[in-house]
């Protein structure tokens, strides 16, 4: 089993701070088969809260499960309970993982970041829900402190944990 972090980096206008609705977001990930290289095409959406049954040999069941297409290898991965950060004005520029993964048999090679962040300006001004990232930038006003608010050059990556 290898532990893989999710990275975020972005510029913030005016942001305290960025996070997922934990434990309901929906992390849209492409995965790839460590048995056999096969990499997806399609987007899989990985979430905390939901969980899938397989056989009797797991009764607490998995995150994510997936039958590789190609070499026929059943792979799982668990969002790690607790890993959730948020990326803040502090973190700003730099990459921070905000998320970890427990991955079986498959490993992400791209995420796509969607709606569902939650998104606090400076100063105790106001707090976005349900913001989408999905064009890697984003703008607001701020009504309550009369300015403006982004999210620039939103990228994303992944590493491997150590165990």
């Amino acid at each position: 089993m290898v532990k893989v972090g999710l990275q975020i980096s972005a510029t913030l206008e005016n942001i305290e701070e960025i996070k997922t609705c934990h434990p309901d977001y929906s992390f849209f990930l492409k995965l790839k088969c460590t048995n056999c290289g096969e990499e997806s095409d399609k987007w899989h959406d990985i979430t905390e809260s939901e969980r899938v049954q397989q056989s009797s040999r797991t009764p607490d069941g998995f995150n994510f499960y997936m039958k590789c297409k190609m070499c026929s290898r059943e792979n799982t991965m668990d969002i790690i309970e607790g890993s959730n950060a948020t990326y803040t004005s502090d973190d700003a520029g730099k990459m921070k993982t905000i998320v970890t993964f427990d991955c079986r048999g498959v490993e992400p090679t791209d995420f796509s970041p969607r709606s569902g962040w939650i998104v606090k300006s400076s100063e105790n001004g106001q707090t976005f829900d349900n913001v989408d990232l999905s064009e890697d930038d984003w703008v607001e006003y701020d009504q309550k402190n009369n300015n403006s608010i982004g999210i620039y050059e939103f990228q994303s990556s992944f590493i491997k944990l150590k165990k």
